[in-house]
């Protein structure tokens, strides 16, 4: 008969490599995830908390204390009916419609460019990435320049037409969004440029010689191969710039304080006054929560969709 050895029944199990190292990193990360949850889960209740409230700080009282003047959803109402915050995101959302689509179009066309190699290219390739690093408010002050009366771009206009042209861009209510658009286009192009060129670098190259042995012109690739594969790609993209939409403040604040009156008074101008002004904060919260919530909502939205096609 051949002994056979077993592992008592209280012993504990011993554990193998690769759950020794699970285990280790999970107790070394720990004090970093609870930190991280930390910073992003208190300002989320603190900001819950406030905005069920009337709270303000000239009541001369601790936000502890802010359940003192509690008002359950007053705020939401009040939101409801703020016709200048509807009208604020209308303005949001018109820049969000007109620049998304404007900086996507430039950025892939540019991306397809710099997928090839040509003469050149690293020097294109650092000058096509400088608006980008500029510092939105220098960027705002930049255009806040180009776009006065007499300067560069109404004289580029006058040359070009052979008339005087001298319109107050920022001046005029219906042209000053427009300006704080293309300053929006051109600095915020490359980011998106950056991230559909890598999609496009890593589309598999033998998919495409094969398609090219076949037969396939050079747009049938681009159609059938090249975009179904940075599909996920464009909605980070996507997803990324509308967010960033709706935090648009530097560039538009240094360009025309949300003027004139309030013709270019974004969601966040709009929170800025009200905050910095009136002093609302339990209402600034609400607002801040009601953004948040239908962004979040949004983008799930979006991104469940693509992944059931993809």
């Amino acid at each position: 008969m051949t002994a056979t050895t077993s592992t008592p029944a209280n012993l504990p199990r011993q554990l193998t490599l690769d759950e020794e190292g699970k285990r280790l990193g999970f107790r070394m990360t720990l004090p970093t995830q609870i930190l991280i949850l930390f910073i992003a889960v208190f300002p989320l209740l603190m900001q819950i908390y406030i905005s069920l409230t009337d709270w303000s700080p000239l009541d001369g009282v601790n936000w502890v204390s802010a359940y003192e003047s509690w008002n359950n959803f007053a705020n939401f109402v009040d939101l409801i009916q703020d016709d200048r915050l509807w009208a604020a995101l209308r303005r949001t959302f018109l820049v969000m419609a007109v620049c998304v689509p404007a900086q996507f179009f430039l950025a892939l066309g540019l991306a397809v460019l710099f997928v090839d190699n040509f003469i050149g290219k690293r020097l294109f390739y650092s000058i096509l990435l400088t608006p980008m690093m500029v510092v939105p408010s220098v960027a705002g002050y930049m255009f806040f320049m180009l776009f006065q009366s007499g300067g560069p771009i109404n004289g580029i206009i006058s040359g070009v037409t052979g008339m005087d042209f001298a319109v107050a861009w920022l001046s005029d209510p219906k042209l000053a969004l427009v300006a704080v658009m293309i300053a929006d286009i051109w600095q915020w192009t490359p980011l998106m440029f950056l991230i559909l060129l890598a999609g496009l670098i890593g589309v598999p190259e033998d998919q495409l010689r094969a398609a090219t042995l076949l037969g396939a012109s050079w747009w049938q690739r681009f159609i059938t191969i090249m975009l179904p594969r940075i599909k996920i790609v464009i909605v980070i993209a996507l997803a990324i710039r509308v967010v960033e939409i709706f935090k648009i403040f530097d560039t538009l604040y240094v360009m025309t304080g949300g003027g004139p009156g309030v013709a270019t008074e974004t969601i966040s101008v709009y929170i800025y006054k009200i905050t910095t002004q009136d002093l609302t904060w339990a209402y600034v919260a609400a607002i801040a929560l009601f953004i948040l919530i239908t962004l979040s909502v949004v983008a799930n939205m979006a991104l469940r969709r693509m992944g059931r096609r993809s």
